[in-house]
């Protein structure tokens, strides 16, 4: 597909270097040269300096025989004026970055006049993705599939463990729940399991399983479970504003430290129930004063990386039970994973999957088996996704052990008729279902047909 990406920042060069890799030509406009001539040495890419809402430049990248057009600037106004100008000049589809919510009503009712396709917003999908690991604080990480019917958990293998020394295909006899483990994370290797794997400790265990048996799979392994009835947000962003809101809104108490004066003030303003202090949440005596050890769960929501990884890791080591710690740059991933400080969320991350998921869908040879949701794994070693099975589908109504799978594929999932079924050798789907796909990155997966040998 040829994809023009408007914006080479943060979210920008991510898609570009995900998209490339995935095998799209890709133009890139940014008005820096500098930070163009970085992307283009890096990547597969074309680069062109100049506005991405000018329609010389769009011309200029080719924006009439463009199949996307991703507005990812800083500014959502730009972003919406570049979709609208790269629709008039003949872009099939294009997907905007919009972060401010005063602007929802209007993408409601003028989606089609705007020409958009799509609009993400990374800091509401952060909040939400915080807000699920808040319902379950013994997970590092939920993924929903099946309209919320099922999901995808991360739960580490810590000492002490049940599951220390137990092949997979004895899971049931300590789990007494019907779920399946999808994937497991060992060190820099992630393996889709057969059933004599055996689990080790500082394993991360990928486990499908019905939203309705989450709660008994926790019980059942012995996993530590704390309700959060209070929550400490260091850093007022936008996505502590959108969290404040959920968590207020269920009954969590919040409190918010912000050392800016007018966040703090609009802060307090929208939400009078919430505790707002003007301090610098990055010095211990001030979390000592607001007595960070009698809260259930911490987020650090600062604007650096670096700061949200040591005041995580204090977090940790004072006791508090969940930990939850943002990350801009997706190449700290891995030294925030082994730092033991507990659950990540990337706003750059989500907002790439939710892009690449939707090219996935444009990318399908059929709409009925094109992916429906997709999520990456394991720091992305590994991708979950989610299709509808059709009448062209293969192998429909076959049993799963006869099927030609490729190697590093496993169906994790089958939603039959509504029921969530866990999958074992005699199962099957049908047109009509839903299926989940586990899959290492090797090679791009667009439609269902894709996972099976040629």
């Amino acid at each position: 597909m040829n994809i023009i990406i408007v914006g080479d920042g943060k979210v920008g060069a991510a898609l570009a270097e995900q998209l490339s890799m995935e095998g799209h030509d890709i133009t890139i406009i940014d008005p820096n040269e500098r930070v163009l001539s970085h992307s283009a040495e890096r990547l597969d890419v074309m680069v062109l300096a100049g506005n991405g809402a000018s329609m010389s430049t769009l011309r200029d990248a080719g924006c009439e025989d463009a199949d996307l057009l991703i507005a990812a600037t800083s500014r959502d106004e730009l972003n919406l004026l570049t979709c609208l100008t790269a629709k008039k000049l003949g872009a099939k589809h294009t997907i905007a970055r919009i972060r401010n919510l005063d602007y929802a009503e209007q993408l409601t009712a003028m989606r089609e006049e705007l020409g958009l396709s799509l609009t993400v917003n990374p800091e509401q999908t952060a909040a939400h993705e915080a807000y699920q690991l808040l319902q379950f604080p013994s997970f590092l990480k939920r993924e929903s599939f099946a309209k919320g019917r099922v999901e995808i958990v991360a739960v580490p293998i810590q000492e002490g463990s049940k599951l220390t020394g137990i092949p997979l295909h004895k899971l049931y006899e300590i789990a007494r729940v019907n779920v399946l483990v999808c994937a497991v994370e060992r060190g820099e290797e992630v393996y889709i399991p057969g059933g004599s794997f055996v689990l080790q400790e500082g394993d991360t265990i990928f486990v499908t399983a019905a939203l309705r048996d989450l709660a008994i799979l926790i019980k059942n392994l012995g996993l530590v479970e704390h309700k959060v009835r209070n929550l400490l947000i260091i850093g007022g962003s936008r996505i502590a504003f959108h969290l404040t809101r959920r968590c207020l809104d269920s009954g969590i108490d919040v409190k918010i430290i912000e050392r800016d004066h007018e966040r703090c003030v609009r802060l307090a303003e929208a939400f009078p129930a919430a505790t707002v202090i003007e301090a610098d949440g990055s010095r211990q005596d001030v979390l000592d004063a607001e007595g960070i050890r009698s809260y259930d769960a911490l987020i650090t929501l600062t604007g650096m990386d670096e700061e949200n990884l040591v005041l995580s890791m204090l977090g940790t080591h004072l006791g508090v039970s969940k930990v939850i710690t943002k990350v801009d740059r997706i190449e700290y991933y891995d030294v925030f994973r082994r730092s033991g400080i507990g659950s990540i969320i990337s706003p750059k991350g989500l907002c790439c999957a939710n892009i690449a998921q939707y090219v996935r869908a444009m990318s399908s040879a059929s709409a009925s088996d094109s992916v429906l949701t997709l999520h990456p794994i394991a720091d992305g070693k590994a991708e979950a996704l989610e299709f509808l099975a059709g009448p062209s589908t293969p192998h429909c109504k076959e049993p799963l052990k006869d099927l030609p799978l490729r190697k590093g594929i496993l169906i994790s999932c089958i939603t039959h008729r509504g029921q969530t079924i866990i999958p074992r050798g005699d199962s099957s789907f049908a047109p009509g279902d839903t299926v989940i796909v586990v899959a290492t990155q090797e090679r791009a997966i667009s439609d269902l047909s894709d996972i099976f040998e040629s």
